[in-house]
């Protein structure tokens, strides 16, 4: 049996240790022994009959307040201050008051120990529910599916939040809470841009950071940069003149902007390098996170209620429990329809319990469709392990394209418009055949790729010897231009960090044709 540690931070009463009978529990309200005899009961069907490979438990119950609280830090236990937690906190908090938002029943923490948040208020159906939802359903697939296995570290991240954090308060003391603010706002600005995304390599061993930065810092400080070496007809200027071999030197181009700005940036002194790396390092740990959301939330939500029917099916929860487990599960997993507002994408929830349960009907139920869709699971009598391989090798975007189904399609009445800016209607392309289904289906998985996410900027150039202007390049399609605003504010960002002009040129990726230029400078020095 995997451990378990449950805390207590709210104001249920703990209960003592026994017997309370065949049922788990009767009634809504619940004690802390009632969740240890349902975390047991759970974990033996999570263990035995699903067998998930989970990471160790660790539950604390907490009150409303608290997950607020929760909510202001990105669901981390340990986060340095800053002005934008508390000013997230202040309008979840109103939001909640006035009825216009309701609290998630869990949170659930990519950490080894996983640390699941737990409702006070919770009735002792839903304390199960959560417990298997997030417990063992998100903690299954943390530990197993392969975008967290190569680009997070669960046994670091709570030790590098916590030498973060410290590390922070203390540069606040020693430089100004200004100071430090300043170069948390310019990071939080750029942590989209701050993440590697294309090379494969693995975060970095968190629990050995503090020391090889010290090492590192150390060796800076005692090591003078060839890059900034800039003594008028010096090798290494004119070394740097060759456009060729400054880009090599600074391994242009570059994606991850705050990268290049921890390596490079002239003006940064040691700590407020430092201090972006841990925005940046923080940034990449959540960085699996959007690319497998419906997957992660679809996988959670099927463990949980298999779980819960078990517990039905064993006769250790009555017919009450199960039907709170209903109607919970039902609202979780209603999609709105396109007419009721909430933008064009799908509950993740939805489409992800209703592909999960597809998949276990191909297995143990096929028709002519699935055999002819699906020839290598159907009537396979595998289920779980089909889903668990699927929960291990995909993210949503192959996941989609491999395992949509006609029957999932049908269930959610999908079909494709075309929206042609040169007619003036639309046109329905794709419908209920066997090419529509396909097309139908590649355009959902489209919708996930994880291009989508971010926006394709690098760093190309910068001129080391003359006006050190940091040059860049988003490439994108006419009439996909970034908002004008926005990007006038985080280049303005940018340029503090750089300390010098920096350029933006948005390129057709087509043509290579300018389609817009934007320019921002640093503060002036002193202002």
């Amino acid at each position: 049996m995997s451990p378990l540690d449950i805390i207590g931070t709210g104001g249920a009463a703990a209960g003592q240790g026994g017997d309370a009978g065949k049922l788990l529990y009767s009634g809504s309200e619940w004690t802390f022994d009632t969740l240890r005899r349902s975390y047991d009961a759970i974990e033996r069907i999570a263990l035995d009959e699903l067998k998930l490979d989970v990471y160790p438990n660790r539950i604390e119950v907490i009150t409303s307040e608290q997950m607020l609280d929760v909510y202001t830090s990105h669901g981390m236990p340990l986060i340095y201050k800053h002005w934008s937690f508390g000013k997230r906190f202040v309008g979840h908090e109103n939001a909640y008051k006035r009825g216009l938002m309701g609290l998630a029943y869990e949170v659930v923490i990519n950490s080894d120990p996983c640390i699941s948040y737990l409702m006070e208020e919770n009735s002792a159906t839903m304390q199960a529910l959560v417990i298997a939802h997030a417990a063992f359903g998100h903690n299954h697939f943390f530990k197993n599916n392969r975008l967290f296995r190569e680009w997070t570290e669960p046994s670091g991240i709570l030790d590098y939040l916590e030498f973060a954090r410290g590390y922070i308060a203390r540069c606040e003391d020693q430089y100004g809470v200004h100071a430090v603010e300043r170069i948390l706002d310019a990071a939080h600005a750029l942590q989209n841009q701050g993440v590697h995304r294309h090379s494969g390599a693995r975060v970095m061993d968190l629990k050995g950071e503090q020391q090889r930065d010290r090492d590192r810092r150390e060796h800076e400080d005692r090591v003078f940069n060839d890059l900034w070496r800039t003594v008028p007809g010096s090798r290494a200027e004119k070394a740097l003149d060759n456009a060729a071999e400054r880009r090599r030197r600074l391994g242009l181009p570059e994606e991850n902007i705050l990268y290049f700005l921890e390596k490079n940036a002239p003006r940064l002194a040691p700590w407020e390098r430092e201090v972006i790396r841990i925005v940046r390092l923080i940034a990449q740990y959540f960085y699996p996170q959007p690319q497998a959301k419906m997957m992660n939330e679809g996988c959670a939500t099927w463990v949980h209620y298999r779980i819960m029917q078990r517990l039905h099916d064993k006769g250790q929860i009555d017919d009450a429990a199960f039907l709170e487990t209903i109607h919970s599960t039902t609202n979780v997993i209603s999609q709105p329809g396109f007419d009721t507002g909430g933008g064009p994408n799908f509950n993740p929830y939805a489409l992800g319990y209703a592909m999960m349960t597809d998949i276990a009907r191909v297995c143990e139920a096929p028709n002519e469709e699935d055999r002819a869709w699906f020839p290598d699971i159907a009537g396979n009598n595998d289920a779980i392990g089909t889903l668990k391989h699927a929960w291990s090798e995909y993210r949503d975007e192959s996941f989609i394209q491999q395992f949509l189904s006609p029957a999932v399609m049908r269930q959610f009445k999908l079909f494709r418009l075309r929206d042609d800016a040169e007619k003036s209607y639309l046109l329905v392309d794709a419908i209920h055949n066997q090419q529509g289904y396909r097309d139908i289906r590649r355009s959902v998985a489209a919708s996930y790729d994880p291009g989508t996410f971010y926006v394709d900027i690098e760093i190309v150039d910068v001129d080391l010897t003359g006006d050190r202007c940091l040059k860049l390049q988003h490439r994108t399609d006419p009439g996909h231009l970034l908002d004008e605003k926005d990007a006038r504010a985080s280049l303005k960002q940018l340029a503090d960090l750089w300390g010098y002009e920096v350029k933006l040129l948005e390129i057709d990726r087509q043509t290579d044709t300018v389609l817009a230029t934007h320019l921002a400078s640093p503060p002036r020095t002193g202002t």
